[in-house]
C-alpha cells in the first residue's frame, strides 16, 4: 500500500479539468455538494442540480471514476469522494465602450476543477461483529433485571416520607375537630350570662309576690 510520509495512502484515482470557462465561486458550491459522499450518490446529486457548473464536475467525477475502475482495478461501489478542489484559472480581460468615451473592463474568470475519490472498505460484518453484538444484547439483558430491582426498591425508600405524610395528615385533621369545639365552647357563654341575668329577675319577682300577699293579709286583717 503506497504511503505518504508515516500515514498510509488509501488507494484511489483523481482527475483534472483545467481552464474551465466559469467563475470559480461558482464552481465552489456545486463541489461542496459532493465531497465526501460515496461516488454513485454525487454522481446522482449532480446529475439533478440545477446549478451550471454541475455539468463540468459531474464530467470530472465521472472521469475519476472512470481512472479508479479501469487503470487501478477498484470496485466502483467502494469509491468516496475524499478531495474536490476549484482553483482560479487564468482571467480574460475584455473592454465594453460605454457613453462619453468610457470602457467598462469585463473579466471572464476561469478555474481548474480536481477531484480525487478513493477505495474505502465498507464495515466489517463477519463473526467478531456479530458476537460483540451479541455481547451488547446479553450485557443489555443481564442489566434489564438489576434496573427493574431498583425500579422495585424505590418505593421501599420512599415510605418513610409516606408515613411522615399521613402523620401530618392526622395532626391536621386534630386540629380541624378541635376547632368546632372552641366555637361551640364561645356560642354557649352567652346561654350561662343570660341564665345568671334571668335569676335576679325571678327574685325580685319572687319578693314582690311576697310584699303583695303581705299587703292583702293586713287589708283582710
Amino acid at each position: 500500500m503506497p504511503t505518504k510520509g508515516d500515514a498510509p495512502v488509501l488507494p484511489g484515482a483523481r482527475a483534472v479539468a483545467r481552464h474551465v470557462r466559469i467563475s470559480p465561486m461558482k464552481a465552489r458550491r456545486v463541489v461542496n455538494l459532493v465531497r465526501g459522499l460515496p461516488a454513485k450518490e454525487a454522481l446522482t446529486v449532480l446529475q439533478f442540480a440545477p446549478q451550471a457548473a454541475s455539468e463540468p464536475v459531474y464530467k470530472v467525477l465521472a472521469s475519476a471514476i472512470a481512472n479508479a475502475t479501469t487503470t487501478e482495478g477498484l470496485e466502483r461501489g467502494t469509491l468516496v469522494v475524499t478531495k474536490a478542489l476549484v482553483d482560479e484559472g487564468p482571467t480574460l480581460k475584455r473592454f465594453r465602450p460605454r457613453a462619453q468615451g468610457r470602457a467598462y473592463r469585463i473579466r471572464k474568470r476561469s478555474c481548474h476543477i480536481t477531484i480525487v475519490v478513493e477505495s474505502v472498505p465498507a464495515a466489517g460484518t463477519g463473526r467478531r461483529g456479530s458476537a460483540a453484538t451479541g455481547r451488547g444484547r446479553a450485557a443489555d439483558i443481564t442489566a434489564a433485571p438489576s434496573r427493574r430491582g431498583a425500579a422495585k426498591a424505590a418505593p421501599e425508600k420512599a415510605t418513610p416520607a409516606k408515613a411522615s405524610k399521613k402523620k401530618a395528615d392526622d395532626d391536621e385533621s386534630t386540629t380541624v375537630d378541635a376547632a368546632p369545639e372552641s366555637s361551640v365552647s364561645t356560642e354557649k357563654k352567652p346561654a350561662k350570662k343570660a341564665s345568671k341575668k334571668a335569676e335576679p329577675k325571678a327574685e325580685k319577682a319572687d319578693e314582690a309576690e311576697t310584699a303583695d300577699g303581705a299587703e292583702a293579709e293586713e287589708g283582710t286583717e
